[in-house]
């Protein structure tokens, strides 16, 4: 062996050790398991990439069993960007609609205005948005999420409907 072979494993096994440091007690099995199957893996570039899988899959795993409860709560999920932000857009397109109306341009026109233009943008802006904080949320806290998804939703609508009523 080599010594830049034995610098590949000896750091494979460096990472080995903090991905068994990260892991939480309830999972020493597979942290013996990630472990053992290091040994056993031929080629020192190949067990590098097997322990960094594992420290990504470790920090993983600890990011899951070290959440907050009061994270998955109503108002823990309310408080993370990507569950108001959408929301504040809502309000804003409102917003932009009570402007517009305040200022006498909340009439049909041929040609949409800077007001209406800026309106589309925010609703289409955060549909990005409503995707993540479904496919990151609906999996961990399904209750929770579906409250905040009806509570942005109802923003949806909410700056939808001056459009959809006053034909604009």
């Amino acid at each position: 062996m080599n010594a830049h072979g034995s610098l590949w494993r000896r750091l494979a096994r460096r990472l080995m050790r903090q991905a068994t440091n990260v892991l939480p007690e309830s999972r020493s099995v597979w942290a013996e398991a990630m472990i053992n199957e290091l040994e056993h893996i031929d080629g020192d570039f190949t067990a590098l990439r097997w322990a960094t899988g594992c420290v990504l899959a470790s920090y993983i795993e600890l990011g899951g069993r070290k959440m907050d409860p009061e994270a998955n709560s109503f108002i823990g999920l309310v408080r993370k960007p990507s569950a108001f932000v959408p929301i504040l857009m809502s309000a804003t397109a409102l917003g932009v609609i009570a402007v517009a109306a305040m200022l006498g341009r909340l009439v049909p026109q041929p040609d949409e205005g800077a007001e209406a233009h800026l309106w589309q943008l925010l609703m289409a802006g955060q549909l990005p948005v409503l995707a993540f904080f479904a496919v990151k949320w609906l999996p961990r806290a399904p209750r929770q999420a579906v409250c905040v998804l009806t509570l942005q939703a109802a923003a949806v609508l909410a700056a939808s409907a001056p459009v959809y009523f006053l034909h604009l």
